[in-house]
């Protein structure tokens, strides 16, 4: 059981107010708040080690080396990777979807079938529509049911994974929905005719012992920031044969062997992914990070996160008005809920939310898609973490019953 106390310690910005209230967080699935351990590696990284990483052969240089390839040690062994050299550095995760897109886009022919689904962020759509687009190949994809699950018998019926596809792109665990997909069973028909099977893991890696070895995937993206790591860094995890396969995504310095005027030859993975100067110092905040959430324990985090996410689902659906969109019961499923009260707009829902101390988010949270499927515009959404109280969501709560009362009264509230 997490020492909840303890670990909010570590998070000096959960100690601020807005006005006299108490900060109260809900939007990790956003951005994770940072613990102290992860800004000092930061500062001592610029402070003490700064200099750029391969090309400066002096002790600064060999030290960022050392810091910047020791956190992709860490990540590696962090995912279950069989190598270091999987683990390739992006900007983010959407970076990493498409450099998937990019180079796997590359193979792409009319005719062919990309897989997606209705629930994916925009960053796992777009850049597959780009792909397709560019290659004339058609995009195709799953459908959710009612309750938000992943609907595999309408795709079974539709014969939607066939002798076609080429790539099958899915995300883990849906930024909306909250929706645990299962992976390993999509990625199982995938390879049955020969596909890709790339992940989404953003909402996933942060929450939850993840092994990359047992998952099925081919590619795994996933980002820093959401994982109590820093912005500017994300992840694309690949098996190494696939990577060495897979074209260049990016030109410039250090991702080449040879450069002559008429044709240059290229670095092996990861490093042929990693055109120019890197995200160094983000990259060993991430290690950090990774240091900070493997010393508390991924299997302790998962379990504090499902016992709010059940505690969550059930005063949101005790308040009458508040419609949840997704599963209502915390069953295969993350900790991001979202919801709408019956006749109030999202954005003033977390602007009286946001009066009262309770950070949330309001809109499509960049799946349009998915909303429209689901016949609401947009929603808000609650996201916990590691850090999270059972009053913090006794505080949403509250503030929930506060704005359906003053906006729409005759649930029983202010006239």
């Amino acid at each position: 059981m997490l020492d909840v106390d303890r670990i909010r310690a570590d998070f000096p910005i959960l100690e601020r107010t807005v006005g006299e209230r108490p900060l109260v967080y809900l939007d990790s699935a956003n951005t994770s708040q940072k613990p102290r351990q992860v800004v000092d590696a930061l500062a001592e990284h610029y402070l003490q080690h700064n200099a750029n990483v391969a090309r400066a052969m002096h002790l600064l240089g060999a030290e960022a080396t050392e810091a910047f390839e020791g956190a992709r040690s860490k990540l590696a062994a962090f995912v279950g990777a069989a190598r270091a050299e999987e683990i390739v550095f992006t900007k983010n995760a959407s970076e990493a979807l498409n450099l998937a897109a990019n180079t796997l886009g590359s193979r792409l022919r009319e005719g062919d079938e990309v897989v997606i689904s209705v629930m994916e962020h925009h960053s796992n759509i777009v850049p597959w529509q780009l792909a397709c687009q560019r290659s004339g190949a058609t995009l195709r994809w799953f459908d959710v049911t009612d309750e938000g699950r992943l609907d595999l018998e309408a795709a079974a019926r539709d014969n939607l994974i066939n002798e076609r596809t080429r790539v099958v792109s899915l995300t883990w665990v849906s930024n909306v929905l909250g929706t645990r997909n299962p992976v390993a069973k999509v990625a199982a028909q995938a390879h049955a005719v020969g596909a890709v099977m790339v992940v989404d893991a953003s909402q996933a890696v942060p929450h939850q012992s993840i092994d990359v070895s047992t998952l099925g995937a081919d590619l795994v993206a996933f980002t820093g920031h959401k994982m109590c790591g820093p912005t500017g860094v994300g992840v694309l995890w690949g098996r190494f044969d696939l990577l060495a396969d897979l074209p260049p995504f990016l030109g410039g310095g250090e991702m080449i062997e040879i450069v002559e005027m008429a044709r240059s030859t290229y670095a092996p993975p990861p490093h042929r992914f990693e055109a120019g100067t890197p995200p160094i110092a983000q990259a060993a905040g991430l290690g950090a990070a990774v240091d900070y959430l493997g010393g508390i324990g991924m299997d302790a985090i998962a379990a504090h996160e499902q016992e709010l996410t059940a505690y969550a689902l059930d005063k949101l659906t005790s308040i009458d008005g508040v419609v949840i969109l997704g599963p209502t019961e915390a069953v295969e499923r993350g900790s991001a809920i979202s919801f709408n009260i019956t006749d109030v707009h999202p954005h003033d829902v977390m602007q009286i939310l946001d009066s009262r101390g309770v950070a949330i988010r309001g809109g499509h949270h960049c799946a349009r898609p998915l909303h429209k499927r689901l016949g609401h515009q947009s929603s808000t959404r609650a996201s916990s973490y590691l850090y999270t109280t059972a009053a913090e969501i006794d505080a949403l709560a509250d503030a929930l019953v506060f704005t359906r009362d003053y906006f729409a009264p005759r649930f029983g509230g202010l006239a």
